[in-house]
């Protein structure tokens, strides 16, 4: 069994170098107050033929992607996944977007009114959008809520609002913003660090601390603050979370690849570092962040991890992957 975990790893190795993750393509306009395309320029051919999304299987009657759940998930096989669910959608935008035409608007819409019909919503906590699945990685029997599930409903809702006018949009993308000022013990999505704010994309009863959701629910975020510059509040999850970015990634970069999380709970591994695919999503993140903010922090450690893409490297993470997953009950 040992022989053929390890032989799986050293497969996926293998398949990861000759295929080392997708660069996106980033927006022309990451300013303006009009929302065009989302930041990375998804693609909806790659994305529904899960080229992006591996996990996404198969497709409701409105064209909603369910996903095939984690291997070490024993419950359940499917489920819908609101952060593939708003990366299939804004890939429908992307379309749109080129198009003109009314047929890939009304499939669009469809995106934005799942958003709108399937939250939790309260007066505590205002609207989240839950994942009906465990997290046995990190002791999470679910359901879940997630910040980057909050960023990815953030910006199909204010596309749909700025297409059709209707104010329910923004007003449900307005509450969306309140898990961002909770704690994940109280039911947000907020873990406090010497860092500052950190995003979680995963919650649990630890902090997990994941880099690519919490860059992604910053997106979110600022598509906000583009379409409303003056909510205080959108504005200061902003500041305090592009703050806490820069201050953790000193942390993350570990002088020779990159962390996928910063997660210190006993039951975790000291080290789990991103795959190839994930090192370069870290890149493009960071490019992103720095043509948003215009700080020369963000494209210097996009250049720096850029320099860690080397075979030895790709090795030495794979190794040190398989026994983080070993660990967490991945293999």
């Amino acid at each position: 069994m040992k022989l053929k975990k390890a032989w799986f790893m050293f497969n996926k190795m293998l398949t990861d170098i000759s295929n080392p993750g997708y660069r996106y393509e980033i927006a022309d306009d990451v300013h303006s107050g009009q929302l065009g395309v989302y930041y990375f320029v998804f693609n909806e051919e790659r994305v529904s033929q899960g080229k992006d999304q591996a996990l996404i299987k198969k497709f409701d009657e409105n064209g909603i992607p369910v996903n095939k759940t984690y291997i070490d998930v024993t419950d359940k096989d499917y489920v819908y996944f609101p952060i593939s669910i708003g990366q299939m959608g804004l890939s429908i935008f992307t379309t749109y977007v080129h198009s003109k035409l009314d047929k890939d608007k009304e499939r669009f819409l469809k995106f934005v009114d799942w958003f709108y019909n399937n939250t939790e919503k309260s007066n505590e906590l205002g609207i989240r959008w839950m994942t009906d699945v465990s997290l046995p990685a990190y002791g999470n029997p679910g359901p879940w809520q997630s910040a980057f599930s909050q960023g990815r409903g953030i910006s199909i809702l204010l596309r749909g609002y700025q297409l059709t006018g209707n104010k329910k949009y923004k007003e449900m993308a307005a509450e969306a913003l309140i898990p961002f000022t909770k704690p994940v013990d109280k039911g947000g999505v907020t873990s406090y660090t010497n860092w500052g704010p950190i995003y979680e994309e995963y919650t649990a009863k630890f902090p997990t601390l994941v880099l690519n959701g919490h860059i992604f629910a910053l997106f979110g975020i600022y598509d906000f603050v583009r379409v409303f510059p003056d909510n205080k509040k959108a504005r200061h999850i902003w500041d305090d979370g592009v703050m806490a970015l820069k201050n953790s990634l000193p942390d993350y970069d570990l002088g020779w690849w990159t962390r996928y999380n910063y997660c210190k709970d006993a039951s975790y591994p000291s080290i789990d570092p991103a795959t190839i695919k994930y090192q370069n999503l870290h890149i493009s993140q960071l490019e992103v962040m720095a043509k948003i903010t215009g700080d020369s922090i963000f494209s210097e450690y996009a250049k720096k991890w850029e320099t860690y893409l080397k075979t030895r490297n790709y090795v030495k993470s794979y190794i040190i992957k398989y026994h983080a997953l070993k660990k967490i009950g991945r293999l």
